[in-house]
């Protein structure tokens, strides 16, 4: 029964419908917490989500870099792919209310946002900590996770 439900996620991550996916690396901390956030805040369920980790992220990004520590979060909307500063500033103009005014950092030059976001991800276990595992959605969360 559990394969099959996995199977339908997979399924679904693959589907027209899937256009806005955050993908995080289910260990870190700091990921986690911008989940919990996501999770909070887009009460329209309008946001999926997916561990880099995981089946969806093989199936749907291009391949990781080698070291965990360059990895970066994604954001797939509309079969367009999104990573660092500006997946982040994307998400945030998809929640919509207070959060869509924060995602006018986009004025600030690219290169300028991914140098700090860079920073920040090579240090977020330092930092911020990390899991011995990835996270486990709740039973209330868990159609919003993808394989």
């Amino acid at each position: 029964m559990e394969d099959l439900k996995q199977a339908e996620r997979l399924e679904l991550s693959r589907s027209p419908k899937a256009n806005a996916i955050v993908f995080f690396d289910g260990e870190c901390l700091l990921c986690n917490s911008f989940v919990d956030f996501i999770l909070r805040i887009d009460k329209a369920n309008v946001l999926q989500i997916a561990t880099l980790q995981g089946y969806t992220a093989q199936e749907r990004l291009p391949a990781l870099p080698e070291q965990i520590e360059e990895w970066s979060i994604y954001y797939i909307e509309a079969e367009e792919i999104y990573d660092q500063s500006d997946a982040v500033l994307r998400v945030l103009y998809r929640l919509g209310g207070i959060w869509h005014w924060l995602s006018f950092a986009r004025i600030v030059p690219r290169r300028i946002r991914n140098f700090v976001y860079k920073i920040i991800a090579r240090n977020r276990y330092r930092w911020f900590g990390r899991r011995a595992t990835c996270r486990m959605p709740s039973e209330q969360d868990k159609a919003r996770f993808l394989p």
